[in-house]
């Protein structure tokens, strides 16, 4: 049993907890951080998933962002607890925080990851969307939360404002 809620200020530090446990020391020197850096998330779609214990077991972020001039939303980062992974945990953040998205008007999300992985919940490669560098190609996916809504969608990704 888990619970899932929107994250508070109080859940904070065990959210970036989480985060240095699942990622490599050097994760805010990637150029997605330099997106976020002074942008508030989008707070509503910051969900964490807590076991019975209380325990976080794993959580998503998202942020404003803006693509040739158009709102995107910025996924990520997403982390399960090593114990916790190969339980569907991230695909139940992703699923939920997708459906709100839409729910709420949103029209794109874009995430920087592994396309096989992100491929089974719709996500595809962006062509003529440039992340910062140093950052592979290949590895810039987004979805469309309303039909078309990447078409004609290029250029460099920057901070919204």
């Amino acid at each position: 049993m888990y619970r899932l809620a929107e994250e508070t200020e109080d859940d904070w530090w065990e959210v970036e907890a989480l985060y240095d446990l699942c990622f490599a020391p050097g994760r805010t020197a990637l150029s997605s951080y330099r997106l976020r850096e002074g942008v508030p998330t989008v707070a509503a779609l910051c969900l964490t998933l807590r076991d019975a214990d209380g325990t976080l077991a794993a959580v998503i972020r998202y942020w404003p962002a803006l693509v040739g001039g158009q709102d995107v939303l910025l996924l990520g980062p997403i982390a399960v607890h090593p114990t916790r992974q190969g339980e569907g945990l991230g695909a139940l953040l992703i699923n939920e925080s997708v459906a709100e998205a839409r729910r709420l008007g949103w029209e794109r999300v874009l995430l920087v990851g592994d396309a096989p992985y992100y491929g089974r919940f719709g996500f595809r490669r962006l062509d003529g969307v440039v992340m910062p560098p140093p950052t592979n190609p290949d590895r810039v996916l987004g979805l469309a939360l309303k039909a078309g809504a990447w078409n004609g969608v290029t250029g460099a990704v920057t901070k919204a404002t």
